[in-house]
């Protein structure tokens, strides 16, 4: 038993539609994962940003001198291992210059 030639067609045409319809619903869940993904990335940064806030109410100015004395500390690390940099002392400030090393 054969079929026609246009019952094998619709027939494809409908395989091709279904898996257009299966490759379209894929999509919108992928699509709705992400959504909901960037929610709770949202969600997780404002809550790290008000228990930051909380902890700086707290503490005050004492975590803000800290951070900046880590940055100094990690600063000045990096600036004893270049071997091209000079402090020169100023009347207005300190002063960093890039000398070249000489010959």
């Amino acid at each position: 038993m054969t079929f026609g030639k246009e019952f094998t067609t619709a027939v494809e045409q409908k395989q091709i539609a279904q898996q257009d319809a299966e490759r379209a619903k894929f999509v919108v869940e992928k699509a709705e994962q992400e959504r909901q993904a960037a929610v709770i990335r949202a969600e997780g940064e404002a809550e790290a940003a008000n228990t930051i806030s909380a902890a700086l109410n707290k503490a005050g100015d004492a975590f803000v001198q800290f951070r900046k004395i880590e940055a100094s500390r990690e600063i000045a690390s990096t600036l004893a291992q270049a071997k091209n940099v000079t402090y020169v002392p100023s009347s207005s400030g300190n002063l960093l210059l890039q000398v070249p090393p000489q010959q």
